[in-house]
């Protein structure tokens, strides 16, 4: 390899080494924007929000923005695969960008959590969520950072399916403003302290 090459491949391991990758989980398409299984989309878009970004471009079959909070740079990602095939676009970009798994963080829906519950993982299976399924399979792993956001199990009889694509209740829309906005506290805390530091400070119940 010669000099010009080693010094490029060095100043890409550094830029990787500051690059992280934000995935929230969802569908695209008005019909699904405000359903309990957009809430990874939600989160994205309140972080984007939050740090001036604006989902302008399509990269790899997702919704893509960079933020660049202080020396770092963030990736905020929303798949437009549709919720089953999310891996197809995660695994794309993580391969593009060429980032370590500790610098991805998935953000998605989770029914055996209550609402306004969150729980930040090392890894672990996908607990039947078809968008983690369908990432880990695309990764050929488990072991990579998850945001998992609790939206409560279905009542009664109703069928999980049927629930998550139900919108939020409007009675719970002050309550879900906070709890993706403590939620973004997490995913930035994610990337600034780290994920044991930020475990250890977030996993706990929302105010």
């Amino acid at each position: 390899m010669n000099l010009f090459n080693r010094l490029r491949a060095r100043s890409s391991a550094a830029s990787a080494t500051k690059t992280y990758l934000i995935v929230g989980l969802g569908n695209p398409g008005r019909k699904y924007k405000n359903n309990r299984h957009n809430i990874g989309f939600m989160l994205a878009d309140e972080l984007a929000a939050r740090l001036g970004g604006e989902f302008s471009r399509l990269q790899h079959k997702a919704l893509v923005t960079d933020v660049r909070p202080e020396d770092k740079k963030i990736i905020l990602a929303k798949p437009q695969t549709y919720m089953n095939n999310s891996g197809q676009s995660v695994g794309a970009l993580m391969r593009f960008y060429k980032l370590p798994l500790d610098h991805l963080l998935v953000v998605y829906d989770d029914v055996d959590l209550p609402f306004g519950y969150f729980r930040l993982r090392p890894g672990g299976g996908s607990a039947g969520q078809k968008g983690m399924k369908s990432i880990i399979q695309h990764l050929g792993t488990q072991t990579f950072p998850r945001l998992r956001l609790g939206i409560g199990r279905p009542p009664g009889r109703m069928e999980t399916a049927d629930y998550v694509l139900q919108d939020f209740p409007k009675g719970q829309a002050e309550e879900l403003a906070v709890f993706l906005s403590r939620a973004a506290d997490v995913a930035l805390a994610f990337v600034d302290l780290g994920l044991e530091a930020a475990m250890t400070r977030y996993n706990q119940k929302t105010a």
